[in-house]
């Protein structure tokens, strides 16, 4: 006996659907530490920024030495970037490229304006193009910095041992150390003769900036008795010199000794260099030369 037929066009009913369940957001732990430099680097331009906004109007010797704290603290921040990029390992093609522009906001553009109104703005037009001598060759420096940190598929290369060019937060440290060690100058730094001296230094510091004069990046430095007599020998004569003057004076002779060292090394290296190239040049020739006949040969 068949079951009852059931009726055409009717289907069997069908249990509900639970309802689906909101998906929750999920917090990309990567992505976040990717922004957590930037953060940091945009910290450093902001702080070049309002160092430029004090400068335009400073009137009083505090006011300069404001726009000067606020460059200090882009270098922290210029520091601690790079630091956390590493730990976090979030160092990308994009972090190299905002890097170098706050570089040319806090380090280039800021310090120039600062030591403009501060001593260069007497000169008129000429201090205007040191000045501007200044950030042009920061913006220069960068550029190539960046040209030669990445590789062809774009990606920043193995870190170097040393910097082609005086680094720009150096060349800058030194503009407002002087800023700020006015008070240790009889008259202060702004006097007449003493604005030349600002001036060719600013000159120098832009040259030294576009120059191949290479400077360590200390990122292989090993404990041996040579770096430990000159970390002492550094920080001695830093030391010193801050207690007999004034602190700011102290981070001068530092960044100064840099300079000097960075002059020194590039030298005592340019016999080796000159004779690698001879010897380069010679193995080429030798291997363009057409091959010899061996029925030449005795």
């Amino acid at each position: 006996m068949s079951g009852p037929e059931k009726s055409p066009g009717k289907s069997a009913p069908t249990a509900p659907r639970p309802a689906r369940r909101p998906r929750r957001l999920r917090l990309d732990l990567k992505k976040t530490l990717f922004i957590l430099p930037n953060l940091i680097t945009v910290s450093s331009i902001f702080c070049g920024f309002d160092s430029i906004r004090i400068a335009s109007h400073a009137e009083t010797s505090d006011d300069f030495h404001r726009a000067a704290l606020l460059i200090i603290f882009a270098m922290f921040f210029d520091m601690l970037d790079g630091r956390v990029a590493r730990m976090t390992k979030t160092q990308s093609a994009f972090g190299l490229q905002i890097d170098s522009l706050a570089d040319v906001m806090s380090f280039g553009l800021a310090p120039a304006i600062l030591v403009y109104e501060w001593a260069l703005s007497r000169f008129d037009t000429i201090g205007l193009v040191a000045s501007f001598l200044f950030v042009a060759c920061a913006a220069i420096r960068l550029a190539r910095f960046n040209v030669l940190a990445m590789n062809p598929s774009g990606q920043p290369n193995k870190a170097s041992k040393f910097f082609l060019g005086l680094p720009t937060p150096g060349a800058a440290g030194i503009l407002v150390s002087i800023v700020v060690a006015t008070d240790a100058v009889p008259g202060g730094m702004t006097h007449p003769e003493y604005a030349w001296v600002i001036f060719g230094i600013t000159i120098a510091l832009a040259a030294f900036m576009v120059s191949n004069v290479e400077f360590r990046t200390f990122k292989d430095v090993r404990l041996n008795v040579r770096t430990v007599l000159f970390v002492a020998f550094a920080i001695g004569s830093s030391a010193l010199i801050s207690t007999q003057t004034k602190p700011a004076l102290g981070l001068v002779w530092l960044l100064g000794f840099y300079v000097l060292m960075g002059i020194f090394e590039t030298l005592w290296r340019l016999p080796n260099k000159i004779r690698e190239k001879r010897a380069n040049a010679a193995a080429e020739s030798e291997g363009s030369s057409p091959p010899s006949d061996s029925r030449d040969c005795p």
